[in-house]
């Protein structure tokens, strides 16, 4: 019976195995791999401005002072979560081709107030990978990682690190890592990115395009998309 004993020991610790390999933490930049990421950025054309600034090294550079992204979760989330942030990403900027929102300058995103002045010799419009907007958001967002984000908002556009970083600052902060990471699912993010413009309809092809990079990039980290992946 020695060779039972055995074969029960063989699949108990394959089964161990396989459970504590869902809840291993793998590093970003082991999930993030050079291919992965060049496999998007390549896709920019040579006269794309984010031509050889949105970098793979900039992006873990940044991912570096956000330690919960990436990591909470078990691989599956973590993977989940990567593909949803590059997802979001390479919409907003055309496979990061686009540092600045296109005719940006001419719009208005200024909504002044006591705790968010607005400097009228500066725009507040998108830039970045998630194309960060208004001066509510570039104040509180230069304070967290270390730039004037009311007098110079343009440092987003001229920092790669700090690129990446105001995307992360508002994935952490306005909700997004968590309803990713609680299984909310995909079109929760959509929802909280651009849900106004992109869900209930508003405009099913932006938000179909959205879905269709995160579900490419899932299959390619080798993980399920899971459930609720509209809004």
């Amino acid at each position: 019976m020695q060779w039972f004993s055995l074969l029960q020991a063989l699949l108990i610790a394959g089964a161990l195995s396989g459970l504590l390999g869902r809840f291993v933490v793998a590093d970003v930049g082991d999930i993030v791999t050079t291919e992965f990421f060049n496999g998007i950025a390549s896709q920019a054309g040579d006269g794309c401005a984010g031509k050889g600034f949105y970098t793979r090294d900039a992006f873990l550079s940044a991912a570096a002072s956000f330690p919960s992204f990436g990591t909470t979760g078990t691989d599956e989330v973590n993977k989940r979560e990567i593909a949803a942030f590059l997802a979001h990403a390479t919409h907003e900027t055309g496979h990061f081709c686009y540092i600045e929102e296109i005719n940006g300058a001419n719009n208005n995103y200024c909504q002044a107030s006591q705790e968010y002045p607005c400097n009228p010799d500066k725009k507040y419009f998108g830039r970045g990978p998630l194309q960060l907007s208004w001066n509510y958001n570039y104040i509180p967002c230069g304070q967290a990682i270390g730039f004037d984000g009311l007098n110079s908002p343009e440092t987003v556009a001229n920092d790669n690190v700090i690129s990446f970083k105001t995307a992360l600052w508002f994935w952490d902060t306005r909700g997004v890592h968590q309803a990713i990471t609680s299984g909310q699912g995909f079109g929760a993010t959509i929802r909280i990115i651009n849900g106004g413009l992109e869900c209930d309809g508003n405009n099913p092809d932006q938000m179909n395009a959205r879905v269709g990079y995160y579900q490419d990039y899932c299959n390619q980290l080798g993980v399920s998309p899971g459930d609720n992946l509209t809004c």
